[in-house]
C-alpha cells in the first residue's frame, strides 16, 4: 500500500515537470530569433537539461531525409533528456535506453502517454551490449543519436559506429575538463561509474577534441558545442544542403557551467586533479 502511494506521488510530480517542460519549450521556442548561421540562436529547453531541444529542433528541419526517428542511450527518468521533446512534440518513434531501472520505469510512464512510438529499455551499456541496442533500434540510421552516459561514452561510440550504426545528427555529452585540445577519452571499463572513478567526479567520457577527431574520421562535420558546455553536435553533411553546413559558425568549446561552479576553477585547474588518470588517445 505504502509503496503504491508513493509511486503515485512521483508519477504525480512527474506529470507535472512534463507540463512544466511542455509549457517552457513551447514558449521559449517561439520566442527565438533563428538565424540559421549562429547555433547560439537555436537554443531553447523543454526537456533538455540545457539548450539540445533547440540546437535538435533547428538540425531536423534542415535535413534532406528524415525518417523521424531518435534513439537515446542514457535517456534517465524522460524528464530531462535530448529525445522526450521530439517524441512528444514531433511525433517522433525512439528508443530510450537507460542504466537505472526505476528511471527506466518512469520514463516508460512518463513518455508513452504521449508517445505510442517509444520504447524505454533499462539496460546498464557495455561493449557486449551494443548488438542488442542495434537489435532494438527502430533504424540503424536514425534522425538523432544522443549519447550521455558519464563514461565510456567514446568506447561505445566507436563500437556502434563500427557496426554500420550511422545517424544524421548526433549529441554527444563531452567532460570541458579535458580542454579544448586533447583529443583523449577515460578508458574502458565495463562497471564504470562516474560517481566512484574518482573523488573530483571529473574523470569520465571524452574530450571535445576527442569527439571532433572521431567523427571527422567517419566524414562527420562539427557543428556546435552548447552555451552551457555540456554537449557537442556533428552532422552527416550527406542529409543537409551543403550551404547550410558550410554556413553555421557555431561555439568551438564552452566551459562546463555546472564543473565550473561546482570546482571553482577552469579546466586547466580541474585537469590537474586528474592528471594522474589513464587516458586513452582518440
Amino acid at each position: 500500500m505504502l509503496g503504491r502511494a508513493i509511486d503515485y506521488l512521483i508519477d504525480y510530480k512527474d506529470r507535472q515537470r512534463v507540463a512544466i517542460a511542455l509549457a517552457k519549450g513551447g514558449a521559449s521556442m517561439l520566442s527565438r530569433q533563428v538565424d540559421l548561421r549562429d547555433p547560439a540562436t537555436w537554443e531553447f529547453s523543454g526537456f533538455s537539461q540545457n539548450g539540445e531541444d533547440g540546437i535538435i529542433d533547428v538540425l531536423r528541419r534542415q535535413l534532406t531525409s528524415a525518417n523521424r526517428c531518435v534513439v537515446e542511450i542514457g535517456a534517465a527518468d524522460g524528464t530531462e533528456n535530448n529525445s522526450s521533446w521530439l517524441l512528444t512534440t514531433a511525433g517522433y518513434e525512439g528508443l530510450l535506453i537507460e542504466g537505472d531501472p526505476r528511471q527506466s520505469a518512469r520514463a516508460r510512464r512518463n513518455v508513452a502517454r504521449y508517445s505510442i512510438g517509444s520504447q524505454c529499455v533499462s539496460m546498464f551499456v557495455t561493449l557486449e551490449s551494443v548488438d542488442s541496442i542495434l537489435t532494438k533500434a527502430p533504424h540503424r540510421n536514425p534522425d538523432v543519436f544522443s549519447l550521455d552516459i558519464d563514461g565510456n561514452d567514446y568506447h561505445i561510440a566507436n563500437a556502434l559506429f563500427d557496426r554500420g550504426f550511422r545517424p544524421k545528427i548526433v549529441s554527444v555529452e563531452y567532460n570541458s575538463a579535458f580542454g579544448p585540445e586533447r583529443s583523449v577519452a577515460s578508458k574502458y571499463a565495463a562497471d564504470f561509474r562516474r560517481a566512484t572513478a574518482h573523488p573530483s567526479l571529473l574523470y569520465y567520457g571524452v574530450s571535445v577534441g576527442g569527439w571532433k577527431t572521431f567523427f571527422a574520421r567517419r566524414g562527420y562535420r562539427f557543428i556546435t558545442v552548447d552555451a552551457n558546455g555540456v554537449n557537442a553536435f556533428f552532422v552527416d553533411p550527406a542529409h543537409f544542403d551543403a550551404g547550410f553546413v558550410d554556413g553555421v559558425q557555431g561555439l568551438a568549446f564552452a566551459e562546463n557551467r555546472y564543473q565550473l561552479r561546482a570546482q571553482g576553477r577552469d579546466h586547466a585547474g580541474q585537469f590537474a586533479l586528474i592528471a594522474d588518470q589513464p587516458l586513452e588517445q582518440v
